[in-house]
């Protein structure tokens, strides 16, 4: 492989990390501080929205561990197709609560996220250091 082949599967890989600690961090601090206490800041952000509380509720409790696991897989590089498709998936819904509770500034930065997951799934055949990379390499 050429240097220039080598350079881009290493800043496929030096993106796709640090996208992957920055959401394996968001879910860890949330758990650290306690899925009950994050999901309440939730409902009480999301009180005056159409939206039922149980859901709000639901989804607060859920949301930790999702991006951690989503995190923890961009982070290694295993089922990176599916972990950016979950990846994308979470931003649209978190921008759909934005745009409820009229938060511009977040969903402008979950607008972001989705461009450099989109990078991240289009360029993904640079995706050659990683657990995905060694899987193909073992045949």
């Amino acid at each position: 492989m050429d240097v220039q082949g080598r350079d881009e599967r290493l800043g496929y890989a030096l993106l796709r990390a640090v996208v992957g600690v920055n959401l394996l961090m968001h879910g860890l601090s949330r758990w650290i501080v306690g899925p009950a206490e994050f999901a309440a800041k939730l409902m009480a952000q999301f009180a005056k929205t159409p939206l039922p509380e149980w859901s709000v509720r639901a989804f607060g409790l859920m949301l930790p561990t999702v991006e951690a696991l989503l995190g923890l897989l961009l982070l290694i590089g295993l089922r990176t197709r599916a972990a950016l498709l979950g990846c994308g998936l979470l931003m649209m819904v978190l921008t759909f609560g934005s745009g409820l509770v009229q938060d511009w500034n977040a969903a402008g930065l979950q607008l972001t996220y989705a461009l450099v997951f989109g990078a991240l799934l289009f360029l993904r055949r640079y995706n050659g250091w990683s657990m995905d990379g060694w899987v193909e390499r073992q045949g």
